[in-house]
């Protein structure tokens, strides 16, 4: 496509059969300030290096969709201003408009998807906001993972979010909500959630077998998301989570945050009253997720190897 720029990087591990993951770039953008933000997401491209992976971070820069970038493109973005969070409505826009800006779950997926990527590594999913029944306030990765084959390997969804009303959206959208050595659904900074998951995968070998199963041999469309535990050691008790998560929806309400701007507002507060904790439990699922993602892109890549008939 005319507007999208594939990395030569990309391009090359494509063509030798070198298993690629795509990153997100809010976490650049919007996630931490600089130079916190540039160290922590080269990081996450190293970790999927270490595991036998290419990494391909999205964004979009002058109007241009770009999968993989290189350095001069990562200090943009990192001490940028008036950077766009831009989703699958701000695509459009985005080019017209030659807008700069970081690719959130939704719109990482998409460029994930024109780039003939399957797999991708992020925190935590956007979803069903608090009080949603009132502000209608639900992500549209949600509707994107129903629609987009794409697995997505995260936390599950971010721990602000109501997480009960989100699986039954995802059920809604008929989204394979597999759960990674887990029965039970990620809290993000915790590693369960009192809601259970409806599958449960032991080894990548096992999420890759279910993603060829879905794309390949049944042939049918939208994506996989996968939940993966934050480790034990980094985790935060869930009540302490639930206390500041109470406060910092309230400080939001107080100040008519709303839209695009309540998660990161949200997700600040939460680093300001945890004094930096949450943060860096962020930090350790993301460099997680991109593990468990590229090898679970290497699993898959030796599964298609067996042919049509594979189980």
């Amino acid at each position: 496509m005319e507007n999208v720029v594939i990395h030569e990087k990309v391009i090359d591990a494509q063509a030798r059969g070198v298993p690629v993951v795509a990153l997100e770039s809010t976490i650049i953008t919007h996630g931490m300030p600089y130079p916190k933000n540039i160290e922590v997401a080269k990081k996450i491209e190293c970790a999927v290096v270490e595991e036998g992976a290419t990494p391909a971070t999205a964004a979009i820069i002058d109007g241009v969709l770009r999968v993989g970038l290189d350095e001069r493109e990562f200090e943009r973005l990192g001490q940028g201003e008036g950077l766009k969070k831009i989703s699958r409505r701000d695509l459009a826009a985005a080019v017209a408009g030659r807008w700069t800006g970081g690719t959130t779950v939704a719109g990482t997926m998409i460029l994930a998807s024109m780039a003939g990527i399957p797999f991708f590594a992020t925190g935590g999913i956007g979803g069903v906001h608090r009080g949603a029944e009132t502000t209608f306030d639900v992500s549209a990765d949600l509707r994107e993972l129903g629609e987009t084959s794409v697995c997505v390997v995260s936390a599950g969804a971010k721990a602000i979010l109501d997480l009960p009303k989100t699986l039954e959206v995802l059920e809604t959208w008929g989204v394979p909500v597999v759960g990674y050595k887990t029965r039970r659904f990620p809290s993000f900074y915790s590693p369960a959630s009192a809601c259970p998951v409806s599958l449960t995968a032991d080894s990548p070998q096992d999420i890759a077998r279910i993603c060829h199963a879905h794309w390949k041999l049944l042939g049918m469309k939208g994506g996989v998301l996968i939940a993966n535990p934050i480790p034990h050691e980094f985790g935060l008790p869930e009540e302490e989570v639930e206390v500041a998560i109470g406060a910092a929806v309230e400080q939001a309400a107080q100040q008519g945050i709303s839209g695009a701007a309540l998660t990161p507002f949200l997700l600040a507060t939460l680093e300001r009253l945890t004094k930096g904790k949450s943060l860096e439990a962020n930090i350790a699922l993301v460099l997680n997720n991109a593990r468990l993602a590229a090898r679970i892109a290497r699993a898959f890549a030796e599964v298609s190897k067996e042919g049509p008939g594979a189980p």
